[in-house]
């Protein structure tokens, strides 16, 4: 995206709830508002939290419940985020966009009728604000044909159904794309290659589930 530092979807939106509440109230957000205003637990809205401030994009005070505020760095990044935003539903951008012209058959053929509608990702895949790509590093899912180097098409959520590709995030702030089972005692990471051993995890965070994928030949 061009950002000045890179953070996830719900990094992003926490940052952007922390200003939204500067704005709007005059005074900073406390943890568990922040967490009502995300949706989500004061233990994740606290993780993310810790990460935007170990990127040095939020600060807060020793001691103070409502003592969050963005660096120059946080503002600056929310800033090209809206620039980015902007750009892409003005249609600003350096390429042409790219086009569905029709469907193709992988068995015994069909009539060759062409057409010419942009393709969107939004479109496809569901809403934009839920949306995001990733490009993989590693060859753990090679199996599912997913392999280094490839775009994976992610829609944000914090709950996954077991055989689901998910991104995961593991307890020391690494996240990983492995398929997701929940046993009894815990939640099983899978990869889809064998010289890969699973993970079991009993804090691992979902942050996303893979709805598709972008590779180059």
């Amino acid at each position: 995206m061009g950002y000045e530092k890179q953070i996830t979807p719900k990094q992003l939106e926490t940052l952007r709830q922390v200003e939204i509440f500067q704005k709007s109230r005059c005074y900073s957000a406390t943890i568990g508002e922040l967490a009502a205003a995300l949706n989500i637990s004061r233990t994740t809205a606290y993780e993310h939290i810790a990460a935007l401030r170990e990127k040095k994009l939020l600060v807060r005070s020793t001691g103070k419940a409502r003592s969050l505020r963005l660096t120059k760095s946080g503002e600056r990044l929310l800033e090209q985020a809206d620039e980015y935003q902007t750009a892409q539903c003005c249609g600003d951008s350096d390429t042409e966009g790219v086009f569905l012209r029709g469907r193709v058959s992988a068995g015994y053929g069909i009539e060759a009728v062409e057409e010419q509608t942009p393709f969107s990702l939004p479109e496809t895949f569901g809403s934009s604000e839920d949306i995001f790509v990733l490009q993989v590093c590693g060859q753990s899912m090679i199996d599912t044909g997913i392999n280094d180097g490839d775009f994976v098409i992610c829609r944000s959520t914090q709950i996954a159904e077991n055989g689901q590709i998910v991104i995961a995030m593991l307890d020391d702030e690494q996240a990983t794309m492995k398929r997701f089972y929940i046993d009894k005692k815990a939640a099983r990471l899978m990869p889809a290659n064998d010289a890969f051993d699973p993970i079991y995890s009993t804090t691992c965070h979902i942050q996303a589930v893979v709805i598709g994928a972008v590779k180059r030949f």
